[in-house]
């Protein structure tokens, strides 16, 4: 017989490189719906060091590869040793890790994220959940988005779930199947350029607030022929190297200006996707960028809705929590409808100590 209740902890890291998030949350299954509530949940900084072999990695021989995923392995169970440690967290269910993305190449039938080897449920003496990923890419899917699983089943009152990490991405119902795709690149640029103006983000959007748009470049921006593409569609980190910062570093404008132009590229590529006086749940890092939720909101006609900040920043550990007991249960955590691949399935490998 299934359980009702789930002990977990849900670990996930974006491509915005921001850290690693950590959430224990219980889950509670009744009535035919799932309930959840975070206890405690926290974000862990990447060193430059981290930050910079992340980065980098998309470069990396099959060799170094080995190396960092062994070195990330290691670092993600010290890191969820101490989360537990510290918040005194006993009798867990599982621990549930997204890893971390390298290599997202779904049309070559690849996609790699690091900090899923089987020793880590070792090393955590814990049954560990990961690698929700791959299956789903050799079922001829596009192994994302995959948080739409948990918009559906834990947000369900929302037209549209709407993240703003690395990258933006929404979810909503249409003709009874779930849809979802990435829509552009958020964090995973404009950190990039605040960097440049030796800040780790735009906080509030205040450094595009005082840029100017390049007409010339935002028209080059909007029409990238990704945006022409229906859906089921992902980006990673190798298009955004291929097609954005090539136009971005040779703009020859400032950085602020660079800013604000993406900022307002973002703003009118997210418009695009809601239909008029819909509700959109906003979470993700984007959240707080106060400047693009106003410039949002000043081209589409639609109720933004930000929730708390422990579902704002720890949606993506919540939701990974979630497709780590559907797969305990043996259930669907990934749609076709979302990923293109050729069937529902339960994805991800269960790794006991």
């Amino acid at each position: 017989m299934k359980k009702q209740n789930y002990h977990i902890i849900g670990v996930m890291s974006g491509t915005s490189l921001d850290g690693i998030d950590l959430a224990e949350i219980i889950f509670n299954y009744s009535e035919k719906k799932w309930n959840f509530d975070i206890l405690a949940a926290e974000t862990v900084p990447y060193s430059s060091f981290w930050k910079e072999e992340l980065r980098e990695a998309v470069n990396f021989s099959e060799e170094q590869l080995e190396r960092l995923d062994f070195k990330y392995t290691e670092k993600l169970s010290e890191e969820i040793l101490k989360f537990i440690k510290k918040h005194n967290i006993l009798e867990i269910d599982a621990i549930c890790s997204h890893g971390h993305t390298i290599l997202h190449q779904p049309e070559k039938g690849f996609t790699y994220q690091i900090g899923n080897l089987p020793k880590i449920s070792k090393m955590l003496g814990q049954t560990v959940v990961c690698d929700f990923r791959v299956q789903d890419v050799a079922l001829g899917g596009q192994g994302a988005p995959l948080v739409p699983i948990g918009d559906r089943l834990l947000f369900p009152e929302y037209d549209y779930c709407l993240n703003l990490g690395g990258f933006a991405n929404c979810s909503f119902e249409k003709n009874g199947k779930r849809i979802a795709f990435d829509i552009c690149p958020v964090n995973i640029v404009l950190n990039r350029y605040a960097e440049k103006l030796e800040r780790n983000f735009d906080e509030g959007g205040k450094l595009a607030a005082s840029g100017k748009v390049n007409e010339a470049l935002l028209e080059k921006l909007n029409a990238l022929s990704f945006y022409t593409k229906k859906p089921p569609k992902s980006l990673g980190l190798e298009w955004v190297k291929e097609h954005v910062f090539p136009l971005l570093d040779t703009s020859e404008i400032a950085f602020e200006a660079i800013l604000r132009t993406f900022t307002e590229h973002i703003a009118v590529q997210l418009a695009k996707q809601f239909s008029e006086n819909a509700s959109v749940l906003v979470t993700g890092g984007g959240a707080y960028n106060l400047f693009l939720i106003e410039r949002l909101k000043k081209l589409a006609s639609v109720e933004i809705v930000v929730p708390s900040p422990k579902i704002v920043e720890y949606k993506e550990a919540l939701i990974f929590g979630l497709l780590g007991v559907l797969k305990l249960r043996d259930e669907v955590n990934c749609l076709a409808s979302v990923t293109g691949a050729s069937r529902n399935h339960s994805s991800g490998k269960i790794f006991y100590p």
